[in-house]
């Protein structure tokens, strides 16, 4: 079968009667069903004006519908799924910028989205899924507000658009095109060795990069079946695991540890649902974590490396019976890797420097950003801001990173966003958040203040406050409290090494 170039190619990978969605205690949904599910739901959008090229904003509950409204969207029109957690302020920032047509929402519902959406004039297109019909099975209900809205370009052939945290407040715009998608499913899927009897456990949140590619995209690309959780619960993976029989899962590596801290309690559904592999992925994986869930699970654990502008998958440790190693990411799997320095020349093996990445899966350039696209491209190769070393067998160890984002158990975090929310509080001078090192998330997020003369505020206070305008996950854990700000040895504020200038780091 040729690979696909589009979501509408991959769906005809899966057997008519094969279950392509499966979810806790539902019905299942085969291709079929899938495929038609897929084509209801994009001629509803199509009748109400949405077609290519206009963005759909959705912001669902992690689960089976999720999974086939951003199939059905990404085919049809492009998808933009956005983090539930955020704030009211975030959701209209997002919607905004996107240039959002319309907004996704479980019919019903309220919160934050709603508010952000009546506040920048985005409709909101009502989701209701179907009692009694296979898993991912719904219906949408469009008002009659989104039908001539649109200003679709037929020539914009994003499938997904996802935002990432840059080193400025103001997130970037990523697209990336169906082939885009489906090149880095076909490289998960071949590096997986992934067959139509297999079952994907998918706990990551489908929002992310990680979850809509190598749980869902990956799994049809291979026909086989993704399994779609309400979201990862560690009191209930184990129960998910007896009751579904996947042959592998992906997750974050907090999740695994989670895991991991059960398994032992609950070693006869282990022994009983063994599974194949597991796949770890958007941070590191304590290399001592990894050889504790391969005694465990008595299976292979696959460490990946990924970013949201490569779909994901840039390399990853292979399958036995070749070598594993932990602490380290693997192999080029699917895109060309390399390690290039300052001026732009690639770098012999065991050279350390910048690691560079090209090939169909990743994404052409970010949207309306000139200066970021001259950063981050050189020579067709795209920088990735992460610092490495590749050995002479062409293995990949990452080293340190360039940028100062925030990575926190996989989800990335733009330090400045921070410091802007901080900066607002009338009793902050100075505001600088960095990147904690944390044992179980990678790093956390911390924040260092200057106060202004003669104002007083605490550390519960500032932390309530930026609570009131970001999502849980960047709100600062560790708030100091100096004098002033520590430099480098130019003056310059550096963000890398804070931590282990404020004596935080070990």
């Amino acid at each position: 079968m040729p690979e696909p170039a589009d979501i509408h190619a991959l769906l005809e990978r899966g057997g008519g009667r094969d279950i392509a969605i499966a979810a806790p205690e539902r019905e299942p949904l085969t291709y079929g069903g899938l495929r038609d599910q897929v084509g209801r739901a994009g001629a509803a959008l199509g009748k109400a004006g949405i077609g290519a090229g206009d963005r759909v904003a959705i912001v669902l509950p992690n689960g089976p519908e999720m999974a086939a409204c951003f199939l059905a969207t990404a085919a049809y029109a492009t998808a933009a799924p956005l983090n539930p957690a955020y704030r009211v302020d975030e959701f209209a920032f997002y919607l905004e910028d996107l240039r959002a047509k319309a907004l996704i929402l479980e019919a019903g519902t309220g919160g934050a989205a709603v508010e952000a959406a009546e506040r920048v004039g985005v409709p909101i297109i009502g989701l209701a899924p179907e009692a009694g019909a296979g898993a991912g099975t719904f219906t949408l209900d469009i008002p009659s507000s989104v039908a001539g809205r649109g200003n679709g370009d037929d020539r914009d052939d994003a499938a997904l658009v996802l935002h990432t945290s840059g080193t400025t407040s103001r997130p970037k715009i990523v697209p990336l095109s169906g082939a885009n998608l489906c090149a880095s499913a076909g490289n998960i899927a071949g590096w997986l060795s992934l067959e139509p009897g297999d079952r994907c456990l998918n706990i990551m949140p489908l929002f992310h990069i990680h979850g809509l590619m190598a749980g869902v995209m990956a799994s049809l690309h291979a026909g086989a079946t993704v399994i779609c959780t309400p979201g990862f619960n560690a009191l209930r993976v184990f129960a998910w695991l007896d009751e579904t029989a996947p042959t592998w899962l992906t997750a974050v590596p907090t999740m695994h540890q989670a895991i991991l801290a059960r398994a032992a309690r609950n070693r006869e559904i282990v022994t009983r649902r063994r599974l194949r592999l597991l796949r770890s992925s958007s941070s590191s994986l304590p290399a001592p974590v990894m050889g504790e869930l391969e005694a465990a699970f008595d299976a292979p654990v696959i460490e990946s490396y990924g970013m949201t502008e490569a779909s994901h998958q840039m390399t990853s440790n292979p399958l036995p019976p070749a070598e594993r190693r932990p602490g380290g990411v693997g192999l080029a799997a699917g895109p060309e890797v390399a390690i290039m320095d300052e001026a732009g020349t690639l770098q012999p093996p065991g050279t350390e420097g910048e690691v560079v990445i090209r090939g169909a899966n990743v994404t052409r350039g970010y949207e309306n950003n000139p200066e970021a696209n001259r950063a981050a491209f050189s020579d067709g190769w795209f920088r990735t801001g992460d610092q490495g070393v590749m050995d002479a067998a062409g293995y990949l160890t990452l080293t340190g990173r360039l940028k100062e984002i925030i990575n926190r158990g996989g989800e990335k975090i733009a330090p400045r966003e921070v410091d802007d929310v901080l900066m607002a509080h009338p009793a902050v001078a100075q505001a600088v958040a960095f990147a904690l090192p944390h044992p179980k998330l990678g790093e956390d997020v911390a924040a260092v203040i200057v106060l202004r003369e003669g104002a007083d505020a605490g550390e519960r206070e500032l932390r309530a406050f930026a609570a009131e305008s970001l999502a849980d996950f960047k709100v600062p854990r560790t708030i100091l409290f100096r004098d002033e700000i520590p430099k480098g040895a130019t003056g310059k504020l550096q963000r890398i090494g804070l931590a282990e200038k404020l004596g935080l780091a070990p």
